[in-house]
């Protein structure tokens, strides 16, 4: 029979957010792509560093040890294939068991994501995560320089998620954007019972609980967190929304307008998911972070 990805969690991955090369990547646009292909074949035998969702893929690569081929993680890349063999090198080197990849040489590889029926994914490219999002898959632009937390929790996955425009719609984005936040207090208590339109990553966060209850042997657990700006009473909408879904979250901080890197620092997150540009930057400095760019505040001018 054909191999097949199906009932696996996919997460597809472009070479910078796996690995640190921005060096290279500044070689690129400096010069050119022939440029960083010589740069890259110079140094083929040279493992990469580890980049900010390394930590991530690492940990769920573990969800495999038992032998049960849960996650697969394909390289997703705009590299050319030479630059692509230092990937696999460097991921070997640093004990990910990874045999796939997709190297587009330049062009955009999110066409693809459809093939490889992806889950997630994670990439530097701005103009990749849009096209991705609007092609209907969970995607984040990885932020290179984010904190990485590599040596943290090595039993436990955590991830972090916003919740307007991440894990809900941006239909109540719209009311505060529009009207204010007094606007939107109003508008979210008085439709507290109606469930929130699911957001890009609702998709991720139930492949993720499905993958907890199928790993019950595997000694890695799956802690995630809600992160968000709403405070009471537009609190209670969120609750009822996750209830209607049937998914549970392992912690909710509902901070009305507080800085949110503090917190996240205290929870470690091995990502953290949000739509806004401040918030992502904020949070950078504490921990890996991905802004998905997707909901009225990353409308493309």
């Amino acid at each position: 029979m054909p191999v097949n990805l199906d009932d696996k969690l996919v997460i597809a991955i472009s070479s910078r957010a796996l690995f640190n090369f921005e060096e290279a990547n500044a070689v690129y646009e400096k010069d050119d792509s022939e440029a960083y292909r010589e740069y890259q074949k110079e140094r083929l035998d040279e493992s990469a560093e580890v980049g900010a969702a390394f930590p991530l893929v690492k940990k769920l690569l573990a969800f495999n040890l038992d032998g049960q081929h849960r996650v697969e993680v394909v390289i997703l890349s705009r590299n050319d294939p030479v630059s692509g063999l230092r990937v696999f090198k460097s991921a070997q080197k640093n004990g990910l068991e990874i045999e796939r990849g997709v190297f587009t040489q330049g062009r955009a590889p999110f066409h693809y994501l459809n093939a490889l029926k992806a889950d997630l994914f994670l990439s530097a490219n701005e103009e990749d995560v849009r096209e991705a999002i609007n092609a209907g898959f969970p995607a984040a632009r990885v932020y290179p320089d984010s904190l990485q937390l590599a040596q943290k929790h090595p039993n436990e996955i955590r991830i972090a998620f916003d919740g307007d425009a991440v894990l809900f719609s941006d239909e109540s984005e719209k009311v505060f954007q529009s009207h204010g936040l007094d606007a939107f207090q109003g508008h979210e208590q008085k439709h507290a019972e109606k469930p929130l339109s699911a957001g890009p990553f609702k998709s991720f966060l139930e492949g993720l609980h499905k993958l907890q209850s199928v790993s019950r042997n595997i000694e890695v657990g799956i802690r995630t967190a809600l992160v968000t700006a709403r405070s009471a009473p537009a609190h209670e909408r969120a609750i009822r929304t996750l209830m209607d879904w049937n998914i549970e979250v392992d912690e909710a901080m509902f901070l009305g307008g507080l800085d949110k890197s503090p917190f996240l620092k205290e929870f470690e997150p091995d990502f953290f998911f949000d739509d806004q540009t401040g918030h992502c930057n904020s949070a950078a400095r504490v921990t890996p972070t991905g802004q998905v760019l997707s909901g009225i505040t990353n409308k493309a001018s």
